[in-house]
């Protein structure tokens, strides 16, 4: 039978997973698959298996919980292998990368970030600072502006967003970095101009969700800071 494969962690970690179910309908139990000093928590894989909302968040609690108690590798949902053994053999053919990585994790906890700016409060503020664009504002809506004029203003305000949103990116991340041990950049979706992730360790989360929330209020409406975690360190394995 196939196995659903959620984490892999170090054989000594406390896996206080007495109480949690895995994935499945009926939930499935929960065992671990052990290679020297290394371990792999899986259960047996639904035999259709898809992202319903009760096997993610069956997923999300198995890291969770072990995240509260140590460092782990988080698998994506969805992860399978063909049996326990080929469980086993990965651990051995990845030991040392395996390793590492646990060492690296070891007391830190993932961040995410994501910025966006209010379209309307951005327009305003490049029509208050760029005059260029005031003059192609006013000779558009006054009915004097030509079809090029349009064009025009339509690329201007373009460039100039993305100036603004891109030193503004740059200001928050360097002020939240000196919390952070890592950090990785995802690109932004939607009205999103920020999206990272940030690897803190447990004695600088105070700070560093500190700073997040001055942040936020230093730029008030006109942006939407959204701040989340801890969370298992899926960006950094």
């Amino acid at each position: 039978m196939a196995v659903y494969v959620y984490s892999i962690t170090s054989k000594d970690h406390p896996m206080p997973l007495d109480d949690v179910h895995g994935v499945g309908e009926p939930p499935s139990s929960l065992r671990t698959v052990t290679n020297g000093s290394l371990c792999a928590v899986v259960s047996d894989a639904p035999e259709e298996l898809r992202a319903r909302r009760r096997d993610v968040l069956a997923h999300q609690e198995v890291q969770e919980r072990l995240m509260a108690e140590g460092a782990v590798l988080p698998l994506q949902f969805g992860m399978t292998a063909e049996s326990d053994e080929a469980v086993r053999a990965a651990l051995e053919d990845r030991a040392d990368e395996y390793r590492e990585r646990l060492r690296s994790l070891e007391g830190v906890r993932e961040y995410n970030l994501k910025v966006s700016w209010e379209e309307g409060a951005l327009l305003r503020r490049i029509l208050l600072e760029s005059e260029e664009a005031r003059e192609l504002n006013a000779a558009t809506r006054g009915g004097n502006g030509t079809p090029q004029m349009s064009l025009a203003l339509g690329e201007l305000v373009a460039q100039e967003a993305e100036v603004r949103q891109q030193a503004l990116a740059t200001g928050i991340v360097e002020a939240l970095r000196p919390y952070a041990r890592d950090e990785t950049l995802s690109p932004p979706g939607g009205r999103d101009f920020l999206n990272i992730s940030f690897l803190v360790p447990a004695d600088e989360e105070e700070m560093f969700q500190a700073t997040g929330s001055r942040l936020a209020n230093q730029l008030g409406e006109e942006c939407e800071v959204r701040l989340r975690g801890p969370l298992p360190p899926y960006s950094f394995v």
